[in-house]
């Protein structure tokens, strides 16, 4: 979903105001647990607008659309809305509005998707409006009721003060009558260098729920009358059911009913999920593989290879004479790279609860986009929108895989279908989770450059082959049968993702192979290999040259400074050019993506035996806005983790049609004691609003590949590392 097209704008978010103000609220509530599920009424508070509750109290309700799956959203936000509120942090809660309640109140709150670091740098305008305009009111309220002007008041903590006249009230004390203001028309927001919880390193909102275990995932769900489910999907994509013998398992212990899910499923209701996950496991189930089952890694590199080589392809970054270039240098470079399928292999499987009817189905599901998901919902329940609501919980991870596509959520809708008026669990097993995952693209890519005598690049052809993502997920973002996706951190120019060197010839093409095992936006999407096959020819191309890294970057970013000011940043705190302790190397790198611009210098050694260490990575980011600096220092550190697993253990293989890896002995993640120091450069320059989650684990990866070679003359061109032999001679 374009969440630059679903922006609110100002007329529509004064218009949701207007409408709060007269008496359209709903109550929020999550029904689940001590709420409707269990018969308890609803709690009602007065809202002074749709991003703003404040109780008799004093508590401070404040409503996020985004979601958390551990990125920090849920407290960024609430910092931007707090921070023009102009209340006590210390009584700041949160609460979600349900996708339901944003089509009812038009699109108050906006979009509710959250992937691509989008979740505050494309809502942090319209949420700071929110809590401007609730301030606006209450300081309104409070005025009238003094008969004095609002211009003489002044905010701070929640408290509302009138020096003329000694009058001091509170939030909670004019918050009803706050909520019969008119909306302010005309909004003007605290300059950043006048903030007080907004850029700073408050702490998360979250943190107590989730160290004192009371925090609910989807996965912990539980009401009255639940039942739950365990599922088995064809292990080939594409692939059906031909039959299953339901009663070889309908009187096992707890079983209550055996149904088959769509063309490709069948799952097991029981009392209990072990109940029903030993039930499926136990289902004779005979699957038509269909033509995919022939399908392995091998034929599919087949495939890539041949794209390296088709004439056609699509362009996405063109500029000059690349062959003329490469034609007339003095030497040719050429290398090529690749990264495999990758699992987002959340710690939470995949989960929903639902409860439908003929009349109205409910799910409680986290996700990553709360309107993507009632859409999901509703099509599979043979309802309308206006019959359906998803309740957002918390996610125990998501890395993309459960923002786009929602097929275990509409798995779960038409298996409550067969019990109605009961509500349903159904969670994925580990070994269902990571063998019907919506995988990172697998990619090729062959890059050529031309170096002259004096060792400058004269032209650089980069051909990528591989899958798109767009064409499975999202065809309506397409461009002229273009993927744009796939040149993240590649374009001319732009905002988003654009290349930090000038090159006068150069040309970035994509020549489209399309596997059956379904792509998804993983955790820093085409960037990541984007990244590698850059700043690792880069680093070739360097050491053809004779040239030092550094200075070969610096030279060709002359006209791309902010790229430039966080390399030189990390090089400089990692000591670049200075002796590393015995043994160690390092490498480094620097890319453009999600608005932010980022840098690493790793710090790597390599024993006889080829078992590297990584040691130390100095990081760097440019946000453009930091929004809580302690936040980020996290981010990029859980970033480094994500991208260090894959760069170094995690590929997902097939055989035979299907995913080979089962769950984490196949498929690892970083261990603790492999875990670098990491050492944070956060250096927001103004002006623009980048993302955070996932810049910085596009240059974890190259700038650990180029210290390896560093440190053993050897490059590491097929990801990942596990696969190449680094042994001494």
């Amino acid at each position: 979903m374009n969440a630059l097209a679903n922006k609110p704008s100002r007329r529509a978010f004064v218009a949701g105001a207007v409408a709060a103000a007269g008496g359209l609220s709903l109550g929020f509530h999550v029904p689940f647990p001590g709420a409707t599920a269990q018969g308890a009424p609803p709690t009602l508070a007065p809202e002074v607008n749709a991003w703003v509750v404040i109780k008799p109290d004093e508590t401070v309700v404040i409503r996020i659309a985004r979601s958390e799956m551990g990125q920090g959203t849920l407290t960024g936000l609430a910092q931007l809305v707090a921070e023009e509120l102009g209340c006590d942090w210390s009584k700041v809660v949160t609460e979600y509005p349900t996708p339901g309640q944003n089509v009812a109140r038009g699109r108050v709150w906006g979009d509710f998707g959250t992937g691509g670091s989008r979740g505050i740098r494309e809502s942090q305008d319209y949420v700071r409006k929110g809590g401007a305009a609730a301030r606006i009111m209450l300081v309104e309220a409070a005025a009238q009721g003094w008969g004095v002007a609002p211009s003489e008041c002044r905010v701070e903590k929640g408290v509302i003060s009138h020096a003329g006249s000694g009058h001091t009230t509170t939030f909670g004390a004019v918050a009803m009558a706050a909520a019969k203001v008119t909306p302010p028309k005309d909004i003007i927001l605290k300059d950043p260098q006048d903030w007080t919880i907004a850029g700073k390193p408050v702490k998360r909102l979250d943190t107590v729920e989730k160290t004192d275990g009371s925090q609910v995932y989807g996965i912990d769900l539980n009401m009255p009358g639940l039942l739950n489910a365990a599922i088995r999907d064809c292990p080939v994509f594409g692939g059906t059911v031909k039959s299953f013998d339901a009663k070889a398992v309908e009187g096992m212990p707890g079983v209550k009913k055996v149904v088959a899910v769509g063309d490709s499923g069948v799952a097991v209701i029981a009392d209990t999920f072990w109940r029903a996950k030993t039930a499926v496991e136990a289902l004779p189930i005979i699957w038509d593989e269909g033509p995919n089952g022939l399908v392995s890694s091998e034929t599919i590199a087949a495939t890539l290879r041949e794209g390296l080589e088709a004439e056609d392809a699509y362009v996405g970054n063109k500029g000059g004479d690349v062959a003329a270039a490469l034609k007339g240098a003095a030497r040719v470079v050429e290398a090529t790279y690749g990264v495999p399928f990758q699992n987002h292999a959340t710690m939470e499987p995949m989960n929903a609860t639902v409860r439908w009817t003929p009349e109205r189905c409910e799910a409680w599901a986290p996700t990553q986009n709360g309107e993507a998901a009632l859409a999901a919902v509703a099509e599979a329940a043979g309802l309308s929108a206006k019959q359906c609501d998803v309740y957002k919980l918390l996610l125990g991870g998501g890395f993309g895989r459960r923002g786009a596509t929602h097929d275990w959520l509409r798995q779960a809708v038409l298996i409550a279908k067969e019990m109605p008026g009961t509500p349903i669990k159904l969670i994925w097993t580990r070994e269902e989770d990571m063998t019907h995952g919506r995988y990172h693209p697998i990619t090729q890519c062959r890059m050529r450059a031309g170096l002259d005598e004096a060792g400058n690049v004269t032209g650089l052809h980069m051909r990528i082959s591989g899958q798109s993502i767009l064409v499975s997920v999202a065809p309506n973002r397409m461009v002229d049968g273009k993927d744009p996706v796939v040149f993240q951190g590649l374009n001319a120019g732009g905002a988003e993702a654009a290349i930090g060197y000038a090159i006068p010839n150069i040309l970035v093409d994509h020549a489209m192979r399309n596997p059956h095992i379904p792509p998804g936006f993983w955790r820093g999407v085409n960037m990541n290999p984007n990244a590698i096959y850059l700043e690792c020819f880069m680093d070739e191309l360097a050491h053809a040259a004779g040239q030092d890294p550094l200075a070969f970057r610096l030279k060709l970013m002359e006209k791309h400074p902010k790229h430039r000011a966080v390399l030189q940043a990390v090089a400089d705190k990692a000591g670049w050019g200075s002796k590393p302790p015995a043994g160690v190397h390092r490498g480094l790198a620097q890319m453009m993506g999600f608005g932010s611009y980022v840098a690493a210098v790793a710090e790597v050694s390599v024993d006889d035996d080829g078992t590297v260490k990584v040691h130390r990575i100095v990081a760097a980011t440019d946000p453009g806005h930091a929004l809580n600096p302690q936040q980020i220092d996290a981010q990029i550190a859980g970033s480094f983790v994500y991208g260090l697993s894959a760069a170094l253990y995690q590929e997902c293989t097939v055989k035979d049609g299907r995913i080979e890896q089962t769950n984490f002995d196949t498929y690892p993640v970083m261990r603790l004691q492999e875990m670098p120091v990491v050492e944070t450069i956060v250096m927001p320059s103004g002006g623009f609003w980048g993302g955070v989650g996932e810049p910085t684990i596009a240059v974890a990866a190259p700038a650990v590949l180029n210290a390896i070679y560093a440190a053993t003359g050897k490059r590491v061109r097929q990801m990942p590392v596990k696969n190449t032999d680094l042994r001494r001679a």
